[in-house]
């Protein structure tokens, strides 16, 4: 399937992007830019493989193939097709609401949705580069129309970083509303260890109580930290670790599999560090982090509430992991939404995420636009608002709001609450 699109005045080149191709993925593999692509992020490629390949066996993956005037590939933006729930990740009061009305219409809001981007984890574009935002034109110009002949009603760019909106704003030309999804947070690691950000990332409230957590771990068995790159010979003994903690949320995205971690395993020893934690020789709890450049990610975690809340195991696993980025030259610490009320107490600024929604229909559109801010993400995490760069989720781009500098008093931060 190709559309071709050039642009009047639009230079030829092998840079510039004048044709799109939908590929499946066996159609992909030979390709030598493919093995390349995203690696300018933690998740390159082979992280869209291992996905495809483990947890989401139902969405139908497919990849827009950008090429230039002579044909090569100069960038690969994978997408995917399912039914969704566009009340997925709202408030539980608005589900709870639908449900009645879903009793006499199963679809209401539900809606067959192409997905521009990662389906486990955050979205990059190829090029982060000059040509990046003559990419997004090119999509942006033909993305409904490939939409429609794949029987998508909507198209939904799934978090992105609010580092594209500059880049990403031909999607707002094009009829696509800007919504904020669920952030991630970002800690900042400018610290020579644990203890000195003890004393100047967190305030002293929080230094005290945290204090007394690890007193009290301390008082038990001891609990070791060992950080391997491989989990699959102790896979059976971290995976129950990681439902546990899934089946207590009230929030359900991706279901991983103990594929997942496996491949992870094999494929990306280069990015994956586990960490797992013993105590007594039992594994009581385990992150699964991803390395790349300055910084380090908390993707998932897994704990044994059998012990995880008296020994305090969310924060002695926050400890161990910090200590070890700051010792191995990490600058920033990310982590995946949720749990925002501890990251807040930590220190942690938030790491905007946004979405881009339209409806293939442009009557539906308009309608739909009224639709969407009633059931944005962020509406149902109000702590959100807490964050001194809360102003960021909304930005316009090129106008990201930065960080307020941290003011600091007697070796603590004074924090904005409002």
């Amino acid at each position: 399937m190709k559309r071709v699109l050039r642009k009047p005045g639009a230079p030829t080149g092998w840079q510039t992007a004048h044709s799109i191709d939908v590929v499946t993925s066996p159609e992909l593999q030979s390709s030598q830019h493919w093995q390349q692509a995203f690696a300018h992020t933690r998740k390159d490629h082979r992280y869209y493989e291992i996905v495809q390949n483990t947890i989401m066996p139902d969405f139908d993956f497919r990849y827009f193939v950008l090429r230039d005037g002579r044909g090569h590939i100069c960038a690969v933006q994978p997408f995917f097709l399912l039914d969704q729930d566009l009340l997925e990740g709202t408030s539980h009061h608005l589900r709870s609401g639908a449900a009645f009305v879903r009793r006499l219409w199963p679809s209401f809001l539900k809606m067959r949705t192409m997905m521009l981007g990662c389906a486990a984890g955050e979205a990059h574009l190829d090029r982060h580069n000059e040509h990046a935002s003559g990419d997004a034109a090119l999509l942006a110009h033909e993305i409904t129309h490939h939409a429609k002949t794949l029987g998508a009603k909507l198209i939904v760019l799934k978090e992105f970083p609010a580092a594209y909106r500059s880049d990403l704003e031909a999607f707002v030309d094009h009829g696509f509303a800007r919504i904020p999804s669920l952030p991630m947070a970002e800690l900042q690691l400018g610290y020579k260890d644990f203890e000195d950000y003890l004393r100047r990332g967190v305030s002293g409230r929080m230094r005290s109580d945290l204090r007394r957590k690890f007193r009290a771990a301390d008082a038990g068995p001891p609990i070791d930290v060992t950080v391997l790159r491989d989990v699959s010979g102790i896979i059976d003994n971290v995976y129950p670790l990681y439902l546990q903690v899934y089946n207590r949320s009230d929030r359900h995205f991706e279901k991983l599999t103990k594929d997942y971690f496996c491949a992870l395993s094999r494929k990306m020893p280069d990015k994956s560090r586990f960490f797992v934690w013993r105590c007594q020789g039992r594994v009581v709890a385990f992150s699964l982090t991803m390395a790349h450049d300055d910084h380090i990610c908390n993707e998932y975690l897994g704990l044994d509430y059998d012990v995880a809340l008296e020994r305090h195991l969310y924060f002695i696993a926050f400890r161990d992991v910090v200590s070890w980025a700051i010792t191995n030259g990490y600058k920033r610490c990310l982590s995946t939404g949720l749990s925002y009320g501890p990251k807040l107490n930590l220190g942690f600024d938030l790491y905007p995420l946004d979405l881009y929604v339209r409806h293939t229909s442009d009557r539906m559109n308009r309608l739909f636009q009224c639709v969407l801010p009633l059931i944005q993400p962020t509406k149902a995490e109000p702590v959100l608002q807490r964050f001194r760069n809360y102003d960021a989720l909304w930005a316009k781009a090129g106008d990201c709001v930065p960080p307020p500098k941290r003011a600091q008093v007697s070796g603590s931060v004074v924090k904005n609450s409002g």
